[in-house]
Formats: structure tokens, C-alpha cells, sequence
């Protein structure tokens, strides 16, 4: 482990979802699903870190990470719990954690929707319904309108390319569908709801003067797609497809209104631009095979918990690639690992963070990186299972722990970069 130091200026933080984390809410969609036996060790998000009553806590434990910035989720089922009506007991929980946030250092980037919405917007039709647009922009105004002097940032949606492969392809997760064709009316919708909210928040908060400068964009999940088997002509098309398809049509789309092939036939909108930075989430390389079209993992290479491939060249090369097309500043939006017992975290941290040191070096505009993720919560189809975080939670008496990785990487967030002493502690844990 060779000490580095990052850009000056580099902020690191952490990242959550509201689902994930608040508990209590049995408003949503994804609450539906739990009740539906769906979660792969039978938990629920009903329980989750029961941070809806516990911010407070949770932020005095970022502040003693040095923790610089932080993206949070709101949970619209909260904030509009049926359809028109709005809570404002809801949005005023919100500002108060906010308050808290800055308080004590920390600046906010707002996640505006993180694969949940209320129950009412699943009985209209969920983004498979055109009015989900005007629906998602009218949520949206009465966020900023609200909370737009306290936040200037925001990510419109969260993985838009995971939520409808998980739910329209594999059927996994909600709504549980197998539709091509419902597929790029979800991609087409969910694109036009980004597009109008990134209008109405620069609009918001222009004509209502809020300090601060707006920076509106998506969080992207992107990998690095190789063949399995570099030998085969198929393999190789197949992994070409899937980095078009899946990842880069996606990313054109929620940027600039793009439409590439093969879905131009089937999706119009005007292009422009409409993104202030790009959102990077990355996670692992896939391997991909011709037949079934499946991915898998390369043989003989480090994975985590999960089993996914531990690839961080592979952030580097993604940072270095967006900001060659786009020329906007590069967030890493979230990274992180499953390692239930932090035996191997401190060291994927720090090789990512060289990895993000390298891209900047090589004249990517990269500012900062958000740890996935603060505390270990509820994630997804993998329930309580799969632990992500840097502070440990017992759920049963949600008792938190900051566990050995968390700390280290306090130690880097503190120092903006890996120290002597640092190196030691990771070659050491």
C-alpha cells in the first residue's frame, strides 16, 4: 500500500437511501415486496436502522469520521403519502436532519428517488404510466420549494438502468415484470421525469434567490463489461451490447436526451443538456457470455461477500471515460463492498481512492467520492444479509459500532489522503 494524497479540494463522505436505512415506512413499494416473502433471509425494511428516529445519533458519528459530505434519500411515500396530498410533518423532519447536517459540517447531496415511491403511484401505474412526469416534477418543486435554501444538490434518480433490469427484465424486483417492451417505456419515462425535475429545480431555486450553486445530475451504475472468454467473437459481442444497452444508452439518455441505437426507433425526446455532473456508481468488472446473455465473474480474481469481482482499475478507467465525453465533474456517487466481517474494506477503500488519484492525474476532472455505505442497512433483495457498512449495526437493539474499516477510513477523510501511518494500518488490518 503506497501512501497518496488526493486532489486539493477532494471531498469525501458517505452515501445511504432512505428505504434502506429509516425503517417505519410501510408506504412503498418496496415494503410491498417484503410482505410478499421476496428478501432472500426473510427481513424487511420495516426495521432497517430506524434512522427516521436515530439521525441525530448517526450524524454524530459522521462528524467523528470527518465525514465532508453526504447524499441522502427522501422517501416520497412520506412526503406524499397520497396522491396530491402532501405531508408537511414529513418535509419539516427532513429540514430538521438537514439543519443537523450542516450544523455539523456536513453538506447534503439530496437523492429524490432511490427505487421507492408511495403505494398510490404503484395503483397508477408506476413509471410505466406518461404521468408519472408530471407527477415526479409536482413532488419534486414542492421538495425544493422546501427545502431549497438548506440543499443546492441534488440526483434526480438513482440507477435508473438497475431499476428497470432488476424490474421489467430479470423480474426480481418490484414490480416483478419480464417486458422488453415495457423495459424502454420505463427507460423513456424515467428519462422525461429526470429531464423535468433538473428544469424545475434550476427554476425553483433561481426564482425563489436560494444560495448556493444548483448542481442537478443522476447517480449512473456503471461497470466495466469484458468477454468472458476474450477468445470468442460472441463473448465479445455480448459484452459490447451490454455496455451499450445497459449502461451507455442509459447514461446519453439522462444526459443530453441522446437516443442511441437500437432503441432510437422507439424513443423520442428533444435533446439538450441536462446535467451539471456525472454520478458514478461502481461496484465491480462483469464478464459477460454470448449464450443466455448472462455475466458472470472472471476466474482466479479477488470478489467480496456477494461474490462480485473486486476490479478498481476499473473506477479509473470509468472516471477517465465520462469526463472525456462529458466534460462536467465526476462524482463517485457510491463504491463500496460487501464484507461481513471488515476483513478486506480498509484496503478496497484505498485502492479505489488510488484508483480516483489516478484518473485526476491523468486530467479527469474528479471531486469527490461517497462511500457506500455509512452504516450497514437494509440492502434490497439481499435483506440484512449483505453488510456494507462502515459502522456495524446490531439490528435487533440497533446498537451501532464503528467497525476497524470505519475507522481507518475517518483516518483518511481527516488526513485527504493515505498517509505512512495510514498505509500501515491497512497493510495491518
Amino acid at each position: 500500500m503506497k501512501p497518496f494524497m488526493l486532489p486539493k479540494g477532494f471531498l469525501l463522505g458517505a452515501a445511504t437511501a432512505a428505504t434502506q436505512i429509516e425503517g417505519g415506512d410501510k408506504n412503498n413499494n418496496w415494503y410491498d415486496w417484503c410482505t410478499r416473502g421476496k428478501i432472500r433471509d426473510g427481513t424487511s425494511s420495516l426495521r432497517a436502522n430506524d434512522h427516521w428516529n436515530r439521525y441525530k445519533e448517526d450524524i454524530g458519528l459522521m462528524k467523528q469520521l470527518h465525514i465532508k459530505v453526504y447524499r441522502m434519500g427522501l422517501e416520497w411515500s412520506r412526503i406524499e403519502p397520497e396522491k396530491g396530498q402532501f405531508s408537511p410533518a414529513a418535509i419539516e423532519h427532513y429540514r430538521d436532519e438537514i439543519k443537523t447536517l450542516l450544523r455539523a459540517g456536513i453538506r447534503p447531496l439530496v437523492t429524490l428517488h432511490h427505487f421507492t415511491h408511495p403505494l398510490w403511484l404503484c395503483r397508477e401505474g408506476e413509471f410505466e404510466n406518461a404521468s408519472v412526469v408530471q407527477y415526479f416534477e409536482r413532488y419534486v418543486r414542492y421538495v425544493v420549494e422546501r427545502l431549497g435554501d438548506l440543499v443546492s444538490e441534488y440526483i434526480t434518480i438513482n440507477e435508473p438502468n438497475v431499476y428497470v433490469g432488476n424490474g421489467y427484465f430479470f423480474g426480481s424486483w418490484p414490480p416483478g415484470k419480464k417486458s422488453l417492451r415495457l423495459m424502454v417505456k420505463v427507460y423513456k419515462n424515467m428519462t422525461l421525469c429526470h429531464i423535468a425535475a433538473y428544469k424545475a429545480i434550476h427554476e425553483v431555486r433561481r426564482k425563489m434567490k436560494f444560495p448556493g450553486k444548483t448542481m442537478v445530475g443522476v447517480a449512473n451504475h456503471v461497470c466495466i463489461f469484458v468477454p468472458y472468454d476474450r477468445r470468442s467473437p460472441l463473448d465479445r459481442i455480448a459484452a459490447a451490447v451490454a455496455r451499450l444497452v445497459l449502461q451507455d444508452s442509459v447514461v446519453a439518455m439522462m444526459t443530453r436526451g441522446e437516443v442511441p441505437l437500437p432503441l432510437r426507433p422507439f424513443i423520442h425526446m428533444k435533446r439538450g443538456d441536462y446535467y451539471d455532473f456525472i454520478g458514478v456508481n461502481y461496484y465491480q468488472r462483469r464478464a459477460m457470455h454470448f449464450r443466455g446473455f448472462k455475466d458472470d465473474v472472471l476466474p482466479d480474481v479477488p470478489k467480496n461477500d456477494l461474490g462480485w469481482e473486486i476490479y478498481p482499475e476499473g473506477l479509473e478507467m470509468l472516471c477517465r471515460k465520462y469526463y472525456r465525453r462529458y466534460r462536467v465533474p465526476i462524482w463517485i456517487t457510491e463504491n463500496g463492498t460487501c464484507d461481513n466481517t471488515d476483513s478486506f474494506r480498509a484496503r478496497y477503500i484505498a485502492d479505489h481512492l488510488a484508483a480516483v488519484k489516478r484518473a485526476a492525474d491523468g486530467g479527469a476532472k474528479v471531486e469527490r467520492y461517497y462511500h457506500w455505505s455509512i452504516i450497514d442497512n437494509f440492502e434490497w433483495a439481499e435483506g440484512e444479509s449483505a453488510r456494507f457498512g462502515l459502522i456495524y449495526c446490531d439490528y435487533e437493539t440497533q446498537r451501532r459500532t464503528v467497525k476497524k474499516s470505519g475507522r481507518i477510513y475517518g483516518e483518511i477523510c481527516e488526513a485527504g489522503g493515505v498517509t505512512e501511518e495510514i498505509a500501515v494500518e491497512i497493510e495491518n488490518a
